[in-house]
């Protein structure tokens, strides 16, 4: 797999004080990931990215809200999500890939 495919799989990563929290305590991390990838395209594209191992992918798919603006309903996109748990002792500087 070329590195801009991986790009294309592993859209961003996901910062917030819960994702911080599932570092601390379970060696998780969050990614916004493509619509179409699989678990084992996201387990792929991290490993060759980052360059660590990876145990175990979950995938959540995140429905896009309605909102409205001046009086025009309209709604926000859906979008994917992966938490990705890695191997003991091994982690991800996510701010310094991002």
């Amino acid at each position: 797999m070329n590195e801009a495919k991986l790009y294309n799989i592993i859209r961003a990563p996901r910062v917030s004080e819960k994702t911080a929290r599932l570092q601390e305590v379970s060696n998780q991390y969050v990614f916004e990931v493509a619509t179409d990838a699989t678990k084992a395209d996201i387990k792929v594209a991290v490993e060759k990215l980052f360059e660590v191992k990876v145990e175990a992918v979950n995938v959540v798919n995140v429905k896009g809200k309605n909102k409205s603006f001046r009086f025009r309903a309209g709604s926000r996109g859906s979008w994917r999500k992966a938490y990705v748990t890695l191997a003991e002792g091994q982690s991800i500087d996510v701010m310094a890939k991002a």
